[in-house]
């Protein structure tokens, strides 16, 4: 089963998130803030990461410069989630494979979930 990484300080929008993904047959792992969130990957296997931007001790830029930096998760394909911080998210084509807006469309998210995945099959680890 294909595990995807939700990393968000707002608890609700980590919920319906996981629960949309499960759904669609996905094995989903959450984290409060990017530090949570290295703790996880240092533990799990993630395919994908879905970031939220605006988070208490480490933000989705801080968080996505981490995980590009390590060997082992540096292909990661990582979706930034944001509002008013999406502009800095697109600016940044080397940290974030795709930028999507809050409030966001569980469709659209999906859809770019599953177009991520089939693209990074090759260097994907389930």
């Amino acid at each position: 089963m294909t595990t995807i990484l939700v990393v968000d300080d707002e608890y609700l929008i980590a919920d319906i998130l996981s629960f949309a993904l499960e759904d669609e047959g996905f094995m989903v792992v959450t984290a409060s803030n990017g530090q949570k969130g290295l703790e996880v990957l240092d533990r799990e296997r993630p395919a994908l990461i879905i970031t939220d931007f605006m988070m208490p001790v480490m933000d989705g830029l801080e968080f996505a410069t981490a995980v590009r930096s390590l060997s082992s998760s540096h292909h990661l394909p990582i979706i930034l989630m944001s509002g008013a911080q999406a502009h800095i998210g697109m600016q940044r084509s080397d940290l974030f494979d795709a930028v999507l807006p809050k409030p966001f469309n569980i469709d659209v998210i999906i859809a770019e979930v599953r177009k991520l995945l089939s693209s990074n099959r090759g260097a994907v680890c389930d």
